[in-house]
């Protein structure tokens, strides 16, 4: 019989779960578990990444983009420390990741080189559950319980293994390989519906309400169906969170758009003019924009209990699934479809359509970046994933890309972390190689760490049975981070290094394509998504066109409000504002 090591045991467990592969950095304290990872001959399969933290990013994206969990390695000290970011972009969009952490205790003294207090450092972001491993036949167990408290809690979870116990031979007392699992990756341990008297209540509320906005999340995921239905049967209006923007068909005629600061007027207009809301598995934070305090009935769905009413006070909280949850309430609510506050919602979508396509044809030195993202729309794959990072893009990705439906779109949406999609775009094509992905990023993200994953790109796309993966780079060279309506600066010491990302790309071995003419906008998208490899899209764009985030609807009263008016008399402007015939 083959002796066992507890890195063995380790990969056992990994394939138990149905982790196809695990991200990480490799280093001396989790050498043994790498040895093992690579012995299997790829299932399941270590990734190696240029940095911890785009790692960590891999295994939250993986998370995201396959509803499994992700899992990632590194050593410790400072190794440790670079998987936060991606840890706590897991934790804050409630994804299941399993962090496995080597240390080296063999030190001169007895203590580890490098050695950081783990337990203190993963303490918060992965609160739910950080153990140490202590003797061969406890890991197994303990790796289990690891993953499965990860899927329960929707959260990072941490193991700690001392190299000497990797190496360890694992007693043969019982097999962990025939141990069965109960739990689905990323799925809730059980089916959760409310009570019928808490959905009496809100199907009561929602069937008296006169002007209905629905705001979906990314819990809404799966219950598009569901959501539509409701919404035809309330003559509801129909807003998203940006993690929220992939659930629904964005051209629907009542679908107004992402609603916050990166949002529409159409969405905010929504929220301003509703006197009932149904919030649909989302923890959105853009409190500005949500109606006014008592200005709305609210009924919100969450399959997690302790994000009811975080955001906005809700009359009726129902905790359980969105999609049996819309079933459940459908089944109780009666037809109110109110055609006037419906059409009034579509008028203001059509109104935002027609700002939206002035704002894609207005004049930019060289390119306006809204331009890019809707030429993208019109060629977008009706399949694959698409990673968007964090800055100026993302404005114009809520706005300005529609999704076909079915495609997945993912992005660090609570954390709001910078360097995201480029791991982010890894993850997702590892875990659909026939399927084409599109990563959109801006020069800063690209010179954070999108310069040297790239390097992954270039060592692991022959693999890929659809070679498809465009790393869309808008390249407006503004140190500012944002751009939007700063004029450059004419000191060059504060403007952001140009460089030639196509050209990187290209010396990769990689397909890279520069635009930075209007009217090639086009035709340089059709060539990066025909590109027989992985491509950068160098755009160079205008960083003062203007990201005009819209203004929330009723700000003045909410300035009422702050100084402390009466409530009765805030209510009542806001009534009388409602009835208007502009409402919105």
């Amino acid at each position: 019989m083959v002796d066992r090591t507890v890195a063995d045991v380790v990969v056992e467990r990994l394939l138990a779960w149905r982790v196809p592969r695990a991200f990480g950095y490799p280093g001396e304290a989790i050498a043994p578990l790498v040895d093992a990872l690579n012995r299997t001959g790829g299932e399941p399969a270590f990734i190696p990444a240029r940095h911890e933290e785009t790692a960590s990013f891999m295994a939250t994206g993986h998370a995201k983009f396959t509803g499994g969990i992700g899992v990632c390695l590194a050593t410790q000290g400072p190794s440790a420390v670079q998987l936060l970011n991606g840890l706590y972009d897991a934790k804050l969009d409630s994804k299941p990741v399993v962090a496995i952490v080597g240390e080296d205790i063999s030190g001169p003294l007895g203590g580890a080189h490098q050695e950081i207090g783990l337990s203190r450092l993963f303490g918060d972001v992965c609160n739910q559950f950080v153990r140490y491993g202590r003797s061969p036949d406890e890991v197994g167990a303990l790796l289990d319980q690891a993953f499965r408290t990860a899927a329960a809690t929707r959260s990072p979870t941490c193991v700690v293994l001392p190299r000497q116990l990797q190496e360890a031979l694992v007693p043969d007392l019982h097999s962990y390989g025939a141990r069965v699992i109960t739990a689905t990756p990323g799925e809730p341990l059980a089916r959760v519906l409310p009570h019928d008297v808490d959905l009496d209540a809100a199907a009561q509320l929602l069937g008296g309400g006169q002007r209905t906005a629905i705001l979906v999340g990314q819990g809404g995921r799966d219950a598009a169906a569901e959501i539509i239905e409701m919404a035809d049967r309330l003559g509801a209006g129909v807003a998203t969170s940006l993690l929220g923007k992939p659930v629904l068909d964005e051209r629907l005629p009542f679908h107004t758009g992402v609603l916050g600061e990166v949002g529409t007027p159409a969405a905010a207009e929504l929220m301003g003019g509703c006197d009932t809301l149904l919030m649909v598995g989302t923890n959105d934070p853009w409190t500005d924009y949500f109606p006014m305090p008592e200005q709305a009935r609210t009924v919100q769905i969450d399959i997690d209990g302790r994000r009811i009413g975080t955001r906005y006070p809700a009359d009726v909280p129902l905790v359980g699934d969105a999609a049996e949850t819309l079933r459940a309430l459908l089944s109780r609510v009666r037809g109110r479809p109110e055609q006037q506050w419906r059409a009034t919602v579509e008028s203001s979508v059509d109104r935002w359509r027609e700002v939206a396509a002035e704002r894609v044809a207005a004049a930019a030195d060289p390119v306006n970046p809204q331009l890019v993202l809707q030429e993208l729309s019109a060629r977008m794959p009706g399949t694959g994933s698409v990673a968007v990072d964090v800055g100026s893009v993302l404005y114009w990705y809520a706005r300005h890309l529609t999704l076909p439906p079915g495609v997945n779109a993912q992005l660090c949406g609570t954390l709001g972390s910078m360097g995201c999609a480029l791991p982010y775009a890894v993850a997702a094509k590892l875990a659909a190689h026939d399927q084409p992905v599109v990563a959109l990023v801006g020069d800063g993200a690209m010179q954070l760490n999108g310069l040297a994953e790239l390097i992954t790109v270039s060592h692991l796309w022959q693999q890929w049975r659809d070679p498809r993966l465009v790393v869309l780079v808008l390249n407006n060279r503004d140190q500012n981070g944002m751009g939007g309506g700063r004029q450059p600066s004419p000191d060059p010491t504060r403007r952001r290094p140009d460089v030639p990302y196509a050209g990187w790309a290209r010396l990769l071995g990689l397909h890279g394509v520069r635009v930075d003419r209007p009217e090639l906008v086009g035709a340089a998208w059709d060539e990066a998504l025909a590109a027989d490899r992985p491509c950068v899209l160098e755009a160079v764009v205008d960083p003062a066109v203007s990201l005009a985030p819209p203004e929330p609807a009723f700000a003045d009263l909410r300035g009422l409000y702050a100084e402390g008016a009466p409530a009765r008399k805030v209510r009542e402007q806001v009534e009388a504002t409602a009835n208007a015939d502009d409402l919105v």
